[in-house]
């Protein structure tokens, strides 16, 4: 939730919501981890090009009937959206080496419509809100009731990182804003 805010602050607030079914993809619970990292890497390096930074928090889920999966929020900003979506199956592709499977890759604008972060800012909030909780469903219960997360289900077994987030927006990043405020008051 921290690094969310974070993202706002910094001029990069989460516009989209990214789910990858890595076992789908062919990516064992093993490697999932380090196909999450693979792809927001590529993904930082294709917006990139066009001069823009981005942010991501990520969480890895796995249980029966669902598999091994990812979800994303990140940022991007909606003139780049059309194309980074058309990059997408190529990356998995690359990642897994294997061709694009159906449905393995689903990508929403938070809130359901580009630039809402923009055109519509509390509407926006409340969805990116919505979309935070669900990405914390699997908190310890006692987190959960601290921050009124009210949907809770287990995150089931996860090899290697459960969740992460972009540099730019993560624990050490926020100390050294926060340092970097005190600083500029004194």
């Amino acid at each position: 939730m921290a690094a969310s805010s974070h993202a706002a602050t910094i001029g990069l607030p989460f516009t989209r919501m990214v789910t990858i079914h890595w076992e789908a993809a062919g990516v064992p619970l093993t490697d999932m981890a380090k196909a999450t990292g693979r792809f927001t890497d590529l993904m930082a390096k294709a917006l990139a090009r066009y001069g823009c930074n981005t942010a991501w928090v990520w969480t890895h889920e796995n249980g029966a009937g669902k598999g091994g999966h990812c979800h994303l929020l990140a940022h991007v900003p909606a003139n780049l959206v059309s194309y980074l979506t058309a990059l997408q199956r190529g990356w998995l592709r690359r990642i897994t080496g294997q061709p694009y499977r159906a449905r393995v890759i689903r990508s929403k604008p938070i809130g359901g419509r580009l630039g809402m972060e923009v055109g519509i800012p509390d509407l926006h909030a409340v969805n990116l809100e919505a979309a935070l909780a669900y990405l914390l469903k699997g908190a310890d219960p006692e987190v959960a009731f601290q921050f009124g997360l009210k949907r809770l289900e287990p995150g089931g077994r996860i090899i290697g990182k459960r969740c992460g987030t972009s540099q730019n927006i993560g624990a050490k990043a926020r100390r050294t804003q926060t340092s970097n405020c005190n600083h500029a008051s004194k």
